[in-house]
């Protein structure tokens, strides 16, 4: 494995006992072979790879990874531990520990030897023969490819007869691990028997002859590791079955898609991944099985089994179902709480480009042409080019007609989250049907899930071969749209129309302190997840009270408050950066500088790795900063009518002095939070205490540990 790794960067005796400790020692092992510029940056990103998904992995082994700009080189660094490190397996500690570093920009070539690595985990001789080797370079060598396991274990054996009480000692640690990794092989062959057995049977409507033929795709958010070990751990399984797997491997190097005459001739689909697939659509139409990535490593045999369940069953798949483009459906056992908030952030993250253009070109119309724009006739009938009002009556109406598209998006994509593609006709016109009846966005939420709903129903009815091509085109189309317009011109459209307009008619007549305290609510909302979906809710909600063409003043103090809200957490981590930048990382310094333009442009992402880092301090500081913006907001009778623009759209905003006011308020109090509760931390021992201008670590030993908690 070229020399990504070598005898400095292997420890027999790794002492840690925490997965934090076991990755820095080895950590440090690199940033001494001049591999890692940056302890703690690298640390922080092998951290939130972590935090994405545990990578312990069944039968002793711990594989933390991370691409990071911290990286100069593809570099493997590998601990044996003897008392074991909890890195989230199901079976227990790991006793063989890999930190895989790769650079952000890594080669192609460079990433395949470590996919190669991952694909070796698999192999019981290789997993044994490293916890059997006797020095650090006999363990590199074995690592790199320039020593076979079976050579490896030759030498261990003489080894043993000259020191024999060192290997019982380590024999009494040693065989936990071995055992996990036997039993799992031995467990992984019976099943493998079994399917071998249900292989014999010829597959429905193959000749005899043909083994079953599966296809498969894997992938894991770094695409490193986990990625290659679920694709060697389903190949294997399926060889013991008598079934043929191919695996796609949609890893950090990219992709070789499947011979699509292999994909035709597959007779069921496994996807093993935990982000979306690339080109699902590619496997329509077969009996198929979906899983997070480790379920593809750990229960291979299981998944075998499934599809062949499913295929003999004749159960398949219409698009790419369960998954979506936009984020997964929902894994199997997540409630329907879980599934229902993706769905319905499917919908919302597609509206909001049509919000953001239509709000802010309305908007426009209003600054140059006055509130009366609204009032003008359509530019087809009347427009002068040299005339200011024309040029505003044309924002105007093309932000109405972008306007008008939103519940139907709303109401298109919720369904399609549901269903995929066959979900986006009838999720349209039950959103236009909404429009249609004065249902708003409470009509075009019910509309979307309707139709997702019954799009999914009729996906689930067998039908013959021969109509299965026209199902997507014109059956599912015509049948759900009949469906979902029935229930909403008869059934549901006229209660949930007199229900917007009994919300209507509650924010009008807002006023005083109830004002007060939902611009408070509000701002809490907006910035407890940074984005996220209470953050959508809120933001959802404002942006359904002006998307008309004649909002209410109420309903444009919503709007700004919520808006202002959201600024403050960026702004305030900028802020709290540079007045005391000795409690933030380098990184997180860096980080602060970009806040700036993300708080002032209303993007509160902006103070996501703050809150990533440090959870516990940042985003009580921001909801605290956030709730007094929108209260002040609010009281101080600010309006807004754009969606989206932070202080680019200061001059349409009324009061604007004071909306600049409460917005600093709520930045300064949630800046003064954020130090104050990380100036009472009590860092760790030899914690770094950095300059005041550079940042520069006071001492050398001091630079080793982190700054913030």
């Amino acid at each position: 494995m070229s020399e990504m790794i070598t005898a400095d960067l292997v420890d027999l005796d790794l002492s840690a006992d925490t997965k934090e400790a076991a990755a820095r020692a080895l950590a440090e092992r690199m940033v001494s072979a001049g591999r890692v510029t940056d302890l703690e940056g690298f640390l922080a990103d092998v951290a939130a790879r972590e935090a994405q998904m545990p990578t312990g992995l069944d039968g002793g082994i711990g594989i933390p990874h991370c691409r990071s700009e911290h990286v100069t080189e593809p570099t493997l660094a590998f601990g044996r531990s003897a008392a074991g490190v909890d890195f989230g397996a199901a079976d227990g500690p790991a006793d063989l520990i890999f930190l895989i570093a790769a650079p952000a920009g890594a080669d192609d070539a460079h990433l395949t030897i470590l996919s190669s690595l991952a694909r070796q985990l698999m192999n019981t001789e290789f997993t044994d023969a490293l916890r059997a080797a006797g020095d650090p370079a006999a363990a590199a060598a074995l690592v790199r490819g320039n020593r076979t396991p079976a050579a490896a274990g030759s030498e261990n054996s003489a080894a043993a007869s000259e020191a024999a009480s060192s290997e019982a000692a380590a024999g009494s640690t040693a065989p936990a691990p071995d055992t996990k990794a036997g039993d799992a092989k031995a467990g992984g062959a019976g099943a493998g028997d079994a399917s071998a057995e249900d292989a014999s049977a010829p597959a429905p409507g193959a000749p005899d002859a043909r083994p079953f033929r599966v296809v498969a795709v894997t992938s894991c958010p770094t695409g490193i590791a986990h990625t290659y070990m679920a694709a060697e751990s389903l190949e294997n399984a399926g060889r013991e079955a008598g079934v043929e797997v191919t695996v796609e491997t949609q890893g950090s190097a990219g992709f070789t898609r499947l011979d699509p005459a292999v994909i035709a001739a597959a007779d069921g689909v496994i996807f093993a991944h935990d982000v979306p697939v690339r080109e699902k659509d590619r496997f329509a139409g077969k009996p198929t099985v979906d899983v997070g990535v480790k379920a593809g490593i750990n229960r291979p045999s299981e998944l075998i089994s499934e599809v062949r369940e499913k295929a003999a069953r004749g159960e398949v798949t219409s698009g790419s179902a369960p998954s979506t483009p936009v984020e997964r459906g929902g894994e199997e056992g997540e409630g329907y709480g879980t599934k229902l908030r993706k769905w319905l952030m499917s919908g919302v993250s597609y509206m909001v480009p049509f919000v953001a253009a239509g709000g802010l070109l309305i908007a426009l119309g209003f600054a140059i042409g006055g509130y009366k724009i609204n009032k003008a006739p359509s530019v087809m009938d009347h427009f002068i080019w040299t005339q200011g009002d024309s040029w505003a009556a044309l924002l105007f109406q093309i932000g109405g007609v972008a306007f008008a598209f939103l519940v139907p998006v709303l109401a298109g994509y919720i369904a399609y989250g549901m269903a995929d593609r066959p979900g986006l006709v009838p999720g349209f016109v039950g959103g236009s049907i909404a429009l249609t009846i004065n249902a708003g966005f409470l009509g075009g939420l019910a509309a979307g899930l309707i139709a997702g709903g019954v799009v999914m129903a009729i996906q689930k009815v067998k039908i013959p071969a021969a109509v299965r091509g026209i199902m997507p085109v014109v059956v599912i189309p015509l049948i759900s749209s009949a469906i979902v317009g029935f229930l909403m011109f008869v059934v549901i459209g006229k209660p949930i129309a007199s229900a917007q307009k009994n919300m209507t008619d509650w924010l009008n007549g807002l006023s005083g302190a109830n004002a007060v305290l939902l611009g408070a609510l509000l701002g809490l909302m907006m910035c407890f997840d940074l984005g996220g979906p209470v953050n959508k809710v809120a933001y959802t909600f404002a942006t359904a009270g002006i998307a008309v063409s004649d909002p209410s003043d109420s309903a444009m103090k919503i709007m700004a408050a919520v808006m202002a809200a959201g600024m403050v957490p960026p702004l305030a981590m900028a802020l709290a950066t540079t007045v005391r930048g000795r409690l933030f990382t380098p990184t997180e310094r860096e980080n602060g500088k970009a806040a700036w333009v993300l708080g002032a442009s209303f993007i509160s992402e902006g103070a996501i790795p703050f809150a990533a880092a440090d959870p516990l301090r940042v985003i009580p500081s921001s909801m605290v900063g956030g709730a007094i913006t929108g209260a002040l907001s609010m009281a101080f009778g600010a309006t807004l009518r754009a969606p989206h623009g932070g202080i680019f759209v200061v001059p349409l905003i009324g009061n604007p002095f004071l909306y600049l006011i409460a917005i600093a308020v709520g930045t300064c109090v949630t800046t003064a939070l954020v130090v104050v509760l990380k100036g009472l931390r009590k860092p760790a021992p030899g914690a770094t205490i950095t300059g005041p201008a550079d940042g520069t670590a006071a001492t050398t030993a001091e630079a080793k540990q982190p700054v913030a908690a």
